[in-house]
């Protein structure tokens, strides 16, 4: 790739492409649609799809679909050729406004959480104009949001554009106290992705990957990531060349994918972008993780999206960095030069302390999936306990206000490297913290809690409705006061005072913090059976409802629906090890067994004496063949029992306490034997296997 800049949104029908190819009124409507939410005129939108799909086929382009994110977790598209006939036995290529606005796809086969019956099939799509077209795989792709006939919300998108609504709203009302001139504030989001890259052929080995996505089994190798030698590490040249055309094809679709680098674990990697819309910049990461998977493949790898794919080492989280910015370019969360002197920062920060403190069930449950529960509380990854992290120097400025004295500041200091030809530069005030779920990184805040596979769509609808609601409440109490400046700092100091409990800037994986934790009155919900009761939770369906990001049937829905894909999952995992441990694990272990008692009893009819390795092994391969298949037993019948009453409140659960323990047990026994039978009797690749590939 010789010119990075023309080739840059190359496959994107962007603002410049709009402006060149529409009438400068066409263009001008569209605009303010995009920018203020105005209607969308049918003869606008006929001009605009023309012109769309002008475009489109010049760049190789046959069909168009609307691309939108069901309840799934991934992405759906139903293409349609640009091919319409001529009335004389030959076709013209056409597309027109009403299909450029509206799409219908079957909408009885995605999760619905109960807003829709099987036989009611009809489902809308309907163009997001804020997110631009792009051409992937010959198709012109339409972002799109989803709705059930009746109107309810059926995708992740549409209560995404709903939150950012609701804060834009919110935060203009704080600003307008201020006397800051603004007509939008837009919540930002850069989502770093990490991901795991291993040899094509020798996952189809592994049953467990290919249906899961994730080990079952495997004993840990001889080297994990105990060396640190793979962080920072040069990048090897088969995993360059992949991260080569990654980063070409995103750049094609607009995609700003920004830094690469190789992550702690072995085969574990990171991407990432640079800041952009919430929206935007969830429906880039939704295309990062499709032409992840596609660009691996095409060089012999599969990209493992899973948040923990393997025991013992560093799982794969998606940090998503969080702020607010207005239309004049300001950065809400930026402290300036002096924060302890920046009311407005204060006031935007004690927002967000308040939002996390009052909420930290719904950031939990916007993190809460099988998957995650493996990753959280370990290895670089944050603990179930929400906190804040805001490092020495914020969090000293909020300890004087809430104590009513002045703050003197710290000084920043010259880091001294002591090699004279490097430079100098000034050290931080803040340090980092990896074990904080909520960390304050400096303008932004870093929510370290989402696992690589998910959407980042939940986490943000969550933290713009709960910090709106902060927002909300903060413009209701100020806007009525007779002094503001006296009923500011009162503000500021007693949101300090009752919500600090949440800042915590210590080590997030000590037993202490647990205690402390507690005797705070901090949640813990360790898994996604504990957390998901809340989400229903009456204050939690008046919030939503209040800043019109769901109604009370459309948060029903999705707690049903987060519920089922957690058995579902867990169910099928289960079943997946109940097949690999009887057709394949055991098998083998008996295998190797009936060799040992041959080299046994050979040595007995031969009067020779019997090595107590062979005698130890054969003993303890015995027990666990043995452990194994009790543990199968009762697996199975777990597993069984779940998947018949997946839509049970009760079936979250009894995964919890009845399928994951016995999955617990069962693992533990075909590990340690993968440890004692002999490599060539072991039916699919190992860890090492799989971490340490060429």
């Amino acid at each position: 790739m010789n010119n990075i800049p023309e080739t840059f949104g190359s496959l994107v029908f962007n603002r410049e492409v709009m402006k060149e190819r529409l009438p400068e009124e066409v263009y001008k409507s569209l605009k303010h649609t995009i920018q203020r939410g105005d209607d969308l005129d049918i003869t606008v939108a006929n001009v605009v799809a023309e012109a769309m799909k002008d475009w489109a086929i010049e760049k190789g382009a046959t069909h168009y679909t609307h691309w939108f994110q069901p309840m799934t977790g991934i992405t759906a598209e139903k293409h349609d050729g640009f091919i319409t006939p001529d009335g004389k036995g030959g076709v013209i290529m056409s597309f027109s406004g009403k299909e450029l606005i509206k799409g219908e796809p079957d909408a009885s086969s995605f999760p619905s959480g109960g807003l829709r019956a099987t036989f009611e099939a009809r489902g809308y799509t309907a163009w997001d104009p804020t997110s631009y077209a792009v051409i992937k795989d010959g198709s012109l792709c339409i972002p799109s949001v989803f709705c059930s006939y009746g109107g309810e919300a059926l995708d992740k998108k549409t209560p995404l554009l709903r939150s950012m609504e609701a804060i834009n709203e919110q935060a203009l009302r704080i600003l307008k106290l201020f006397g800051t001139e603004a007509k939008h504030v837009e919540p930002n989001c850069g989502p770093e992705q990490e991901y795991f890259l291993v040899d094509k052929e020798i996952f189809n080995k592994r049953e467990d990957l290919v249906v899961c996505g994730r080990t079952l089994f495997g004993a840990k190798p001889p080297k994990g990531q105990e060396l640190e030698d793979h962080y920072f590490g040069a990048i090897k040249p088969r995993i360059s060349a992949f991260m080569k055309e990654l980063d070409e094809e995103l750049w094609k679709l607009g995609v700003l994918a920004k830094t690469k680098h190789n992550e702690a674990a072995p085969c574990q990697h990171e991407l990432a972008p640079i800041f952009g819309s919430a929206n935007a910049a969830t429906d880039h990461n939704q295309l990062t993780m499709e032409t992840m998977k596609k660009v691996a493949d095409r060089h012999g790898l599969v990209c493992i999206l899973q948040e923990k794919p393997f025991e013992g080492i560093n799982g794969s989280g998606k940090h998503d960095n969080w702020s607010l910015s207005t239309d004049k370019g300001m950065n809400l969360l930026a402290p300036g030069k002096n924060p302890y002197e920046n009311a407005q920062f204060l006031l935007f920060l004690c927002a967000v302390i308040k939002a996390v403190d009052e909420h930290q069930d719904l950031l939990r449950i916007s993190v809460a999936t099988a998957g995650n529960d493996h990753r959280l509380g370990a290895h670089e990854a944050p603990p179930a306990i929400v906190s804040m992290f805001l490092g020495d120097e914020l969090t000293a400025i909020l300890e004087a206000i809430d104590e009513g004295v002045p703050y003197y500041g710290t000084q920043k200091l010259q880091m001294e490297i002591g090699v004279h030809v490097l430079p100098t530069f000034p050290k931080d005030t803040t340090d980092r913290n990896r074990t904080s779920p909520f960390a304050f990184t400096g303008n932004k805040f870093e929510f370290r809690m989402p696992g690589s596979a998910m959407s980042v769509a939940e986490p943000n609808v969550v933290i713009n409705t709960i910090v709106a609601e902060s927002l909300m409440q903060f413009a209701d109490e100020l806007e009525s006061a007779s002094d503001f400046r006296s009923a500011l700092n009162d503000l500021i100091r007693r949101t300090i005072k009752k919500h600090k409990r949440i800042i915590f800037n210590g080590d997030g994986y000590s037993v202490d913090w647990t205690r402390e934790a507690e005797r705070r009155g901090l949640l813990n919900l360790p898994t996604t059976a504990d957390a998901l009761p809340y989400f229903v939770s009456e204050g939690n369906i008046e919030l939503f409802s209040r800043h019109k990001v769901y109604t009370e049937k459309e948060l029903r829905s999705r707690h049903d629906i987060l519920l089922e894909s957690y058995c579902k999952i867990v169910a099928i995992e289960a079943i997946t090890m109940c097949d690999m441990a009887s057709r394949d694990i055991i098998p083998a272990v008996e295998s190797y067994v009936l060799k040992l008692a041959k080299t046994v009893n050979a040595l007995k009819s031969a009067d020779a004496p019997i090595p107590h390795h062979t005698r130890a092994t054969l003993t303890r391969l015995v027990e666990l063949s043995d452990e194994m298949t009790a543990s199968l037993a009762l697996l199975r019948a777990n597993a069984e029992y779940a998947q018949k009453n997946l839509s049970s409140n009760r079936c979250g659960e009894f995964c919890r306490d009845e399928v994951i323990p016995k999955m617990r047990d069962l693992r533990r026994a075909a590990d340690e034997a993968e440890t004692l039978t002999e490599r060539s009797f072991w039916p699919f690749p190992t860890y090492g296997d799989l971490l340490y590939y060429n």
